[in-house]
């Protein structure tokens, strides 16, 4: 949830109500796994994230893809499962990845501008050996 929500109190009450609809999905790939990610390219899809929804399947998650590189923060408020997020460069690198709690405020940034981000399912990146500076391919253009 992007923490820009914070200051859109209408957005909020909004989006608490019910998970948004599944957005359309794109496959992408770190080494020999295969993801199946939602895609969240507007502002009003980044603003509700993975809100209110009670699990995500196996190897699935939302990527967020941003017009412009920054240092776009997320937070858990209304979402109700564990979640990693992983910050990821133009190129696919992965420059950082946290850990996020189901409903907490607070955010949770990368270390430099990114255009994307990357939410799966909490462990995910871990379990799998997919650390900072490995790379994720097949992310959506531009």
């Amino acid at each position: 949830m992007m923490l820009l929500c914070a200051l859109l109190a209408p957005c909020v009450s909004l989006a608490q109500q019910a998970p948004q609809p599944a957005l359309g999905t794109t496959k992408l790939t770190t080494g020999i796994h295969v993801i199946t990610a939602e895609v969240a390219a507007t502002a009003h899809s980044r603003m509700v994230g993975l809100m209110m929804r009670e699990r995500l399947m196996p190897n699935h998650g939302m990527v967020f893809m941003f017009e412009d590189k920054s240092h776009h923060c997320f937070w858990m408020r209304n979402t109700l499962i564990p979640l990693s997020i992983a910050f990821i460069d133009d190129d696919g690198t992965i420059v950082s990845i946290a850990d996020m709690a189901p409903k907490s405020e607070a955010s949770t940034c990368p270390p430099r501008p990114v255009r994307y981000a990357l939410e799966m399912d909490q462990g995910w990146f871990a379990k799998r050996g997919v650390s900072t500076g490995k790379k994720i391919s097949g992310l959506p253009p531009r």
